[in-house]
């Protein structure tokens, strides 16, 4: 698939979240326990989320293991009391916001490391160094992979 990677400026979102330290290829099982925390935890908080998508944020702190935070667009910040039902390890996190490269990968999300290369390799060609997070936002889910949306956004330094 090729890719047309655009240099757009982030706004923040605001998250509920897990966050999780992961090495990079155990993401794909990571992810789901996270996220059934966090959709729990908005089953129990009407009106927190009314719409919006999983969205995962990467902390580049090592390449081996990182900080992820697993989450999904709320409507306001809140805060989750650690001894309040359901809350967990939950927490409210805002993305960070400012210049990044973006690119949109269609297809099933097994494909999605392709995005990711194209994304360094165009960071190279340009001259661009990639910053401290990244982020890839889940569009609307659909039983067919080859309709499935993510975007993924480098942040530049």
């Amino acid at each position: 698939m090729a890719y047309e990677v655009k240099v757009e400026t982030l706004s923040p979102r605001i998250l509920a979240a897990v966050r999780r330290r992961v090495a990079i290829k155990d993401i794909s099982t990571a992810f789901k326990p996270a996220l059934d925390a966090v959709w729990a935890y908005l089953g129990k908080h009407p009106g927190l989320r009314t719409d919006g998508h999983n969205v995962f944020v990467y902390h580049h702190e090592s390449p081996a293991i990182m900080p992820v935070d697993f989450g999904v667009e709320v409507v306001r910040p809140f805060v989750a009391d650690g001894g309040e039902s359901g809350a967990g390890d939950i927490a409210c996190v805002t993305t960070p916001a400012g210049e990044a490269a973006v690119v949109v990968h269609r297809g099933p999300y097994a494909a999605i490391p392709a995005a990711h290369q194209a994304l360094h390799q165009w960071c190279a060609a340009n001259g661009r160094t990639i910053g401290t997070h990244s982020l890839e936002i889940y569009g609307d889910w659909c039983e067919d992979p080859a309709k499935l949306e993510t975007t993924i956004a480098y942040l530049l330094r």
